[in-house]
């Protein structure tokens, strides 16, 4: 059975790493069809919006989609596209691998860490957010709810079981917000007693961003607010070399969107030199959400002996290739 996704091929050097990546999954034989549509800069130019209606529509339709960077212009409109369409479809977990892979620039070769971050409450949520009239205190609420807590819990205890992972840490400020964070911890210990093959423990999040720098394989799975999982997300990544490797997925129960967590990178846009890993990566967590797990499995070992080998990798990753011919090496390794 033909399965179609919603294929949004972004701005800056998104189309070029989108092209790379699809010509991958082609490569690896996965029957896609792609409903190409357009958000960010490239729907401002031809549609006069940066998320046109018909976008919305495929996304409802597909239910599946692969997004290459945006770009949400300066001044009104939406804060971020990405919180829009996250906040759309009720995106709620944002689900961050961060794997070494040999070859890379990275301090360490063994991160094999996976964050789970709430995608649609906290910080991000900004309610009631306003700044006064002279511009000398500005406000806003942050803001949890139990169902809100225990969907993102459990669904970080259902990936480590799936996944066989063996610990899930719950990161948290509750010992100083003790309303908020203090909600999301209660939740947390309550629902870790469902899974008794899980090992389970807590950490304060100023402790936990010590404890990743310092001793990384204390960790495996974790599970947090918006905010603590937007900054321990990125840090996992300088782990491993950067956000040049670090894909994102964001998955709810209408629809679930995997892409590249880095920027549309507009300096190097058109010069052909864009590292299409993340992106690759996150098509990776897309095929293990079809349940294509064989071919997920292909996808990252290829990535892995080709930036092993230095094969026509590119030059952030201290090769002399190109977009090109980077995915070009991958799909030879997946003819063999």
């Amino acid at each position: 059975m033909t399965t179609t996704i919603t294929v949004i091929r972004g701005d800056g050097i998104g189309p070029e790493i989108m092209d790379a990546t699809l010509g991958v999954l082609d490569a690896l034989g996965c029957g896609f069809e792609y409903d190409h549509q357009r958000a960010g800069l490239a729907a401002q130019d031809t549609d006069g919006t940066l998320l046109p209606q018909a976008t919305l529509e495929s996304i409802e339709r597909n239910h599946v989609v692969l997004k290459g960077p945006l770009t949400t212009p300066i001044g009104g409109g939406f804060r971020s596209l990405n919180v829009e369409l996250r906040k759309r479809f009720d995106l709620y977990a944002n689900v961050r691998p961060a794997i070494s892979f040999p070859g890379t620039r990275s301090r360490y070769d063994n991160i094999d860490l996976i964050t789970v971050r709430e995608n649609t409450e906290g910080a991000y949520l900004a309610e009631d957010a306003l700044t006064t009239a002279d511009g000398n205190r500005a406000e806003s609420k942050m803001i949890a709810t139990r169902a809100g807590c225990e969907r993102v819990v459990r669904y970080a205890f259902e990936l480590a079981r799936k996944a066989g992972r063996r610990k899930v840490t719950a990161v948290h400020k509750a010992n100083i917000l003790k309303d908020v964070s203090g909600l999301f911890l209660e939740v947390a210990r309550g629902i870790a007693a469902d899974y008794d093959d899980i090992e389970f423990n807590d950490m304060i999040v100023d402790n936990c961003a010590m404890q990743l720098v310092m001793n990384p394989e204390r960790f495996d799975v974790m599970v947090t607010t918006n905010l603590f999982g937007d900054i321990i997300s990125d840090l996992c990544a300088g782990l491993v070399g950067g956000l040049g490797l670090a894909p994102g997925a964001n998955i709810g129960d209408r629809a679930a969107m995997f892409e590249a967590v880095h920027g549309s990178a507009p300096d190097i846009a058109g010069q052909g030199i864009a590292n299409p890993c993340a992106l690759l990566l996150g098509a990776a967590q897309m095929l293990d959400h079809l349940d294509m797990n064989d071919r997920a499995v292909r996808l990252r070992a290829a990535i892995r002996e080709t930036i092993s080998a230095a094969d026509r990798v590119t030059p952030d990753l201290g090769g002399t290739g190109t977009t090109r011919s980077f995915s070009e090496a991958l799909i030879e390794r997946l003819a063999d």
